[in-house]
Parts: C-alpha cells; sequence; structure tokens
C-alpha cells in the first residue's frame, strides 16, 4: 500500500480535511469518500469506534493508518484532541446544486447572508443537518467548505448540500427572512419548502436579500437584548418548524 503521507500530499490540495474522529465519522455515515485517514493511536481511534461509531467501526479498521504524533502533526494546521484525520472528496457543486433546486421539498433550506464568523457557520450547518435541512446556502465571500467551517460543523457537510450563491441564484420557495421588525414566528406556520435567510452576525440582512424576502419573522426576544447568536437563531427557527409540522428523522447514533 502507498504510504499515508504520499497518499495526503497527493490528494491534500482539492480535499476537504476531516479534522477529528468526529468529522471522520459524520462523513462516512453520509457517504462520504475518504481516501486517506491517520491517526497517532490507532487502538484508541477504534475503541472510540466502539464506544460512539459501531456502525462505522468496520470501515475505520479498514481505512484508518497508525502514523507518529510528529508526521500528524504536520499535516494539520491544528492537531485535534482525538489524534485522527482525514481527506474526503468534496461533493460535486452541480449535485449540491441539484439537491438544493429539487422540487418538491421535504424541509426548509438555510440562507446565510453574507455570514462572517466561519465558527458560526459550521455550527449552523451541523444544526441544519441535525433537522435534516434540505441544505444550507451562504452568499458573500465566506468558504461553507473552509477547513475551520468545516471543523466546526463536525463532518456533517456530508449530511445536506452545502454551497454558495448569490442572492439572484438561491433556490425557488418562499423566503422568509428573520429580521427584528418582522412578525412573531409563533403566529406563522413554517412550509416545508421554504427558504429561510439569517442576516449576518455584524450588519444584519443585506438590501439585496430584505428586498426579495416574501416574509419578514421575528424571533421573540426580551426587550434591551440586543440579539441572539446567528446559530441559537437558527436553531430556534428550525425547531419552530419541526414544532409546526416538519421534523427531523428518527434519532441516529452518536
Amino acid at each position: 500500500m502507498t504510504d499515508p503521507v504520499i497518499r495526503w500530499r497527493e490528494r491534500v490540495g482539492g480535499a476537504v480535511l476531516l479534522d477529528g474522529f468526529h468529522a471522520l465519522k459524520h462523513a462516512l455515515r453520509f457517504g462520504a469518500q475518504v481516501p486517506v485517514a491517520v491517526t497517532t493511536d490507532r487502538r484508541a481511534a477504534l475503541a472510540l469506534a466502539d464506544e460512539l461509531a459501531g456502525d462505522v467501526r468496520d470501515t475505520l479498521d479498514a481505512l484508518l493508518t497508525e502514523v507518529p504524533q510528529e508526521t500528524y502533526a504536520s499535516l494539520v494546521p491544528r492537531p485535534h484532541p482525538t489524534g485522527v484525520a482525514a481527506l474526503a472528496v468534496r461533493p460535486s457543486r452541480e449535485a449540491n446544486l441539484r439537491a438544493l433546486a429539487h422540487t418538491p421539498r421535504t424541509a426548509p433550506i438555510v440562507v446565510l447572508d453574507n455570514p462572517r464568523n466561519l465558527g458560526n457557520a459550521g455550527a449552523v450547518i451541523r444544526l441544519a443537518a441535525g433537522f435534516g435541512a434540505t441544505g444550507v446556502v451562504t452568499t458573500g465571500t465566506l468558504d461553507p467548505w473552509h477547513p475551520t467551517v468545516v471543523r466546526g460543523g463536525a463532518g456533517l457537510h456530508f449530511a445536506t448540500a452545502v454551497e454558495r450563491l448569490e442572492v439572484e441564484e438561491l433556490p425557488a420557495g418562499p423566503l422568509f427572512a428573520l429580521d427584528p421588525e418582522g412578525d412573531d414566528i409563533r403566529g406563522t406556520k413554517l412550509p416545508d419548502d421554504a427558504v429561510l435567510a439569517f442576516g449576518s452576525e455584524r450588519s444584519g440582512l443585506s438590501a439585496e436579500l430584505r428586498a426579495r424576502a416574501d416574509h419578514l419573522l421575528a424571533l421573540p426576544m426580551r426587550p434591551q437584548v440586543s440579539s441572539y447568536n446567528l446559530a441559537t437563531s437558527v436553531a430556534m427557527t428550525l425547531y419552530h418548524w419541526s414544532a409546526t409540522g416538519g421534523a427531523p428523522t428518527a434519532s441516529q447514533p452518536s
């Protein structure tokens, strides 16, 4: 077998870095192609699999190669406490766009309008995957497949369609934009084909997206509290959708 470091060096340019055991576990569960995976402690990684990911344990057993700590540290920008890292093939943009455009939809699409914080974007993708959302779309300059976003999403980019689009390219469907001036969300039933838009952490909705919105909705908030964290806002909105008709699929392993 080819040396894992050689395979890593050959593929790292266009691959998705799966940083840590949990990111690799989730990516495998949702069908990611993983050509190379390394660990500093194969026995410990497989023990984690026995405890938390029995469904992909055999796959991990065949995939993981143990390397010295120094080698592992040379491959990743920020070593993960689990001492596991892998490279995955990024899903094709065409396939993601087909998934986002497919109708009828059974779950909303989340739009992050010009987000700024990589960690927040990752947390939103993890939420969207948990609720079974059709996908997460970002506008603006943030790359939703940046390694820090993938780390924040715990590898769950492979469980939903994640792409960057212009506002005019957003998928069809009634667009509900979250805004402090909107109607109380508790009076609205969100349809399964909703496009749910959230403004940036710093400046809120862009004028372009606000103009396109069919409905402005506000989350309940105590007076004099400025705002919620972006991921919290998305969680509250997706929960409202699930509680008023939509619902995630049955629970899966950890």
